[in-house]
């Protein structure tokens, strides 16, 4: 029996995580043809931002680099995003993941988000815009925009998550 009962709660985790991450998806993809600044033929784009450091700490370091690769993927198939979107984003969810699973810090997260996407996903970024978009730019051009775009969302996001009642919600549907 106790088995069967452990099984109802990994389903229902599971069934949790993937409708939060569906969710995160399309308002992701949505504000992206809306909301974004463009910059060195990129797209800056602090909602995804925003969404990595709020997946990173409802749904976890796999659930937040999946998002952040699906927001891409469908952004770049819709027409609304670049190519710079994949090392942007999923550095970024990748490390904001793995700093809240470590630490439980929402400030942390934030700062993991940061250096994840503002630094790292800017290198990455380097060689992908001059051999795959043939932009002939500085290795540290990116690190301006990606860092900038990267503090507005995640900014948001810790404000957003420091709201007395969204943390209750959060701790108690931690899973």
């Amino acid at each position: 029996m106790k088995q069967s009962s452990a099984n109802v709660k990994n389903n229902q985790s599971m069934v949790y995580k993937l409708t939060l991450s569906g969710l995160f998806i399309a308002f992701g993809t949505v504000t992206g043809s809306v909301f974004y600044i463009p910059f060195l033929g990129g797209k800056m784009f602090p909602v995804q931002h925003f969404l990595n450091v709020v997946a990173a700490v409802v749904l976890g370091p796999f659930y937040g680099v999946a998002n952040a690769f699906c927001i891409s993927l469908l952004r770049n198939i819709l027409g609304t995003g670049s190519i710079l979107a994949f090392p942007g984003s999923m550095v970024g969810a990748f490390l904001a993941g793995i700093v809240y699973k470590k630490f439980k810090n929402i400030y942390l997260t934030a700062v993991g988000e940061f250096v994840g996407t503002g630094i790292l996903g800017a290198l990455i970024a380097y060689p992908m815009a001059t051999m795959i978009l043939g932009k002939k730019v500085a290795a540290f051009a990116y690190v301006f925009p990606f860092s900038l775009s990267c503090a507005g969302g995640a900014i948001l996001a810790v404000i957003l998550l420091s709201v007395p009642v969204i943390r209750k919600v959060i701790k108690r549907e931690a899973l």
